[in-house]
């Protein structure tokens, strides 16, 4: 890809182990140095009920890594706040690996019903008033990250 002569910008990618072969890439200027990832959200309770083996810790450190090796790197991801059965706990939880991650950019949305989805059934749908707060709160925060990345590039 590096060889095409043209920016080549990487989304959708799990941060899986392979993706680390890729920033050495990203830092010799061969793929543009951005990644979109789907994190989701890093809450235990969350992953377990999409039966992922990613854990926030480890993403945390898999960042830390591809900034060492790509100081230049742009990190995005998407969250969902309000899905079902999300505890205060658990969003502050989201809130901490915002602060602990530094994405560069975040886009945020709160949860609605899709059909056909399977969390459609699901108990305790989180009231719109809930949800509305929680995007500010996130947003907000996220806000201050970005203004704070950008005034040290």
């Amino acid at each position: 890809m590096g060889e095409l002569g043209v920016w080549v910008r990487l989304h959708y990618v799990y941060p899986y182990p392979h993706v680390d072969e890729v920033i050495p890439l990203m830092a010799q200027g061969k793929i543009l140095p951005y990644l979109d990832i789907p994190f989701s959200t890093p809450m235990r309770a969350f992953l377990k009920l999409n039966e992922t083996s990613r854990s926030s810790e480890n993403v945390l450190t898999r960042i830390q890594q591809w900034r060492k090796v790509c100081p230049d790197i742009t990190l995005r991801s998407t969250f969902i706040v309000g899905f079902p059965g999300e505890t205060e706990e658990e969003f502050e939880e989201l809130l901490d690996f915002l602060e602990m991650a530094q994405l560069d950019r975040v886009g945020a949305f709160m949860y609605s019903p899709v059909e056909g989805a399977v969390a459609n059934s699901l108990p305790d749908h989180i009231p719109l008033e809930v949800q509305q707060e929680r995007l500010g709160r996130l947003m907000q925060l996220q806000e201050e990250i970005s203004g704070e990345r950008l005034a040290c590039n």
